[in-house]
């Protein structure tokens, strides 16, 4: 018998009988082998097998239309359990078909299935340490973590305190958006925003705690927080230095206290200044320079500060030589106790370092100091911005010479002038009248 061809043909030939001459046809036997294999792996039980078989009839054309009708009846069967058996496999990218595909199954089955990926699962684990989660990844964790009780239990790629850390996370995330303001629109005037940018640009020394002082002596709340967003793109970085993060809480209304403070010339030469400042206001008293500071000269400072009887019941010290007998004395004759400070205790007292440190900070880094002369003259235009203008945050961004208004708030005028203190290095803000 020959070898028929690996595709399916046709073939005819006659068969004599007696009642006449019959046209048969039939199909390749190993062709229609192959097509019931093909039908027996995808489980088609329309068609179960197709052998060769003979269709007869007596000179008639007939059966050449009924074999085609037959094959596109079962190729349409074919394509029909083809797309019932896709829509029915989970896919591993999609959560919602895999579901709607897990309810057309029974118990047991899922229950396989299960058992069958929680295995896996456990083979995944060995092997990744720590997988990569995308955002849809961790919010859908926690959807299905909220709808299982042994949610614990069932987790394997990640730990339970990791869930709880994004559930901490989508928390904070859905209150920021909540809290989230509708209208992006500055809730300040543009012309606080204008002086906000032009203090900060006018004073690289200031804070965001220094500006909003200024803008409270003008009469402009504006919190710390809307200052800093302002002055962020415009304010200068503040130079390296050493700060006094010291504060003393409690103090006296009657306490003074007094110290020097050694600043070098241009030619290196020492020159030493003396100031006496008032605790509870933060006004400095007096200042004083000299070049040899002795006893009798710090008695005499005492007695320039304290004229008509307008002496502190306390005075703090420090230990220092130059604080003599006819310091004391003088002292001890105006009705002040002399209060000493322990040895390498600068915070006994701290508001008067402040105000040391502020001078360093705020006047003389910035400045060649020549001679005497010229240092005694920047220290008082220096402590009468600090008295009359400069806020302060120990008292509440108060002035400590709070100055008398000449006419009321309301007939002042919405216009701001600048005035400048030190040669531009500070600037005093005020109303126009």
């Amino acid at each position: 018998m020959p070898e028929f061809r690996s595709t399916p043909v046709l073939s005819t030939w006659d068969i004599c009988s007696e009642k006449g001459t019959l046209r048969g046809i039939y199909w390749s036997h190993s062709a229609c082998r192959r097509e019931a294999e093909k039908v027996e792996s995808e489980s088609i039980h329309v068609f179960q097998t197709l052998v060769p078989f003979i269709l007869f009839a007596k000179e008639k054309p007939v059966f050449h239309v009924l074999i085609p009708l037959r094959q596109r009846i079962a190729l349409c069967f074919h394509a029909l359990y083809g797309g019932i058996v896709r829509w029915m496999k989970p896919r591993s990218t999609s959560l919602l078909f895999g579901t709607i595909a897990d309810l057309a199954k029974g118990k047991s089955e899922l229950l396989v299935e299960n058992a069958l990926l929680r295995q896996q699962l456990i083979i995944l684990h060995r092997q990744v340490k720590r997988p990569a989660c995308k955002k849809t990844d961790r919010f859908l964790l926690l959807l299905l973590a909220r709808m299982i009780r042994t949610w614990k239990q069932a987790l394997f790629i990640v730990q339970p305190e990791t869930l709880l850390r994004w559930h901490r996370e989508l928390y904070r995330l859905f209150w920021k958006h909540r809290s989230k303001a509708d209208s992006r629109q500055p809730k300040i005037s543009p012309e606080t925003i204008a002086l906000i940018k032009e203090m900060s640009s006018n004073n690289r020394l200031w804070g965001a705690e220094r500006i909003r002082g200024e803008l409270l002596k003008l009469g402009i709340r504006v919190c710390k927080r809307t200052i800093q967003k302002y002055m962020r793109h415009v304010h200068l970085p503040r130079p390296r230095g050493q700060k006094w993060a010291t504060f003393l809480h409690n103090h006296a209304a009657d306490m003074w206290a007094c110290d020097f403070l050694q600043v070098t010339d241009l030619f290196f030469r020492s020159l030493f200044a003396f100031f006496i400042i008032e605790l509870q206001s933060r006004k400095v008293i007096h200042v004083g320079v000299t070049r040899s500071p002795t006893d009798a000269w710090t008695a005499q400072q005492l007695r320039e500060a304290t004229p008509y009887g307008q002496t502190p019941k306390y005075l703090i010290r420090d230990n220092d030589g130059k604080f003599g007998p006819c310091f004391a004395r003088v002292a001890a004759t105006s009705g002040i106790k002399l209060l000493k400070t322990p040895y390498h205790a600068p915070r006994a007292n701290a508001i008067c370092e402040r105000f040391l440190g502020s001078v360093r900070r705020e006047c003389l880094d910035h400045i060649l100091i020549l001679n005497e002369k010229q240092l005694h003259r920047v220290l008082r235009s220096y402590v009468a911005y600090f008295n009359r203008a400069r806020p302060h945050q120990g008292i509440q961004q108060q002035i400590p010479e709070l100055p008398v208004p000449s006419a009321p708030p309301h007939n002042q005028s919405d216009k701001v002038i600048a005035v400048p203190v030190l040669g531009g290095l500070h600037h005093d803000y005020r109303r126009v009248a």
